[in-house]
């Protein structure tokens, strides 16, 4: 009999281990990272509630569903776990005062300016927000420091069209589509100098300032496409000072290393 042979199988080779990488990085790589400025508010039990965050994600379209995080050190952490809804505010360009109000420890963030009223279910609606969803949670779980919150759009707004408010860099901003040729008038910044970032993927090719607006806010595009350039319109908070309440990461504004 022909002498039987056992199938030989190769041990499966171990990957080595790899180290978590430094929070650090983490922050530094998202301080490149450009995010729309959303407001969250929620109805307390001692009032409404709010905070500034980039975290805010779309997520499904059937259903719709949106995800956004909250930090467990966070004083509003007690309400987000006991809320059944909450309020998404997608923030306009010219609208930074307002982000940073809601990102600002004990600020008054209803009071005057701010401009609110209570729907029908209490939820916190921000009057001059130009889009807005109303969403149900249904899942909320802790990964890592953070509350991660998957919520349903129940109902939702979509206004007046106009450049969204973005945060880079630890300063506030906005996209402008800008055509060859054509210019591109950045805010000035509050405290810090504008910056003609491009924010289409890659780097700017032959900007260079115009006459027709201060050289330090505004950006011509020499490309032959059009492009998005982004420019500051205004600082993050500093950093050590917190997020809303005094704590750290309401949003998610101290990951993106806010200064």
């Amino acid at each position: 009999m022909p002498k039987q042979v056992s199938a030989q199988h190769p041990t499966p080779r171990r990957s080595p281990a790899r180290s978590v990488a430094d929070p650090g990085a983490l922050a530094r790589a998202f301080r490149r990272h450009a995010a729309g400025v959303t407001i969250v508010t929620m109805a307390g039990p001692r009032g409404p509630v709010g905070f500034t965050a980039t975290s805010v994600a779309s997520l499904s379209e059937r259903p719709p569903l949106v995800s956004l995080a909250l930090s467990v050190r966070s004083s509003i952490a007690p309400v987000l776990e006991a809320s059944e809804t909450l309020m998404v505010h997608m923030l306009s360009e010219g609208q930074h005062e307002l982000a940073a109000r809601f990102a600002q420890p004990g600020a008054d963030r209803f009071g005057p300016p701010t401009r609110w009223r209570a729907l029908p279910g209490g939820e916190p609606l921000l009057l001059d927000a130009a889009v807005w969803l109303l969403c149900r949670i249904r899942r909320r779980t802790v990964e890592g420091d953070h509350h991660l919150v998957v919520a349903e759009v129940l109902d939702s707004q979509t206004g007046r069209a106009e450049a969204p408010l973005v945060y880079h860099d630890g300063a506030y901003g906005t996209v402008q589509t800008t055509s060859a040729g054509a210019t591109s008038a950045g805010a000035t910044s509050a405290g810090t100098a504008a910056a003609g970032t491009a924010a289409a993927g890659t780097a700017a090719a032959g900007t260079v300032p115009t006459s027709t607006a201060p050289a330090s806010s505004t950006r011509v595009c020499a490309r032959p496409v059009p492009s998005a350039v982004l420019s500051a319109g205004g600082a993050g908070p500093r950093p050590g000072a917190g997020e809303p309440d005094g704590t750290i990461g309401d949003g998610d504004l101290s990951i993106r290393g806010a200064c």
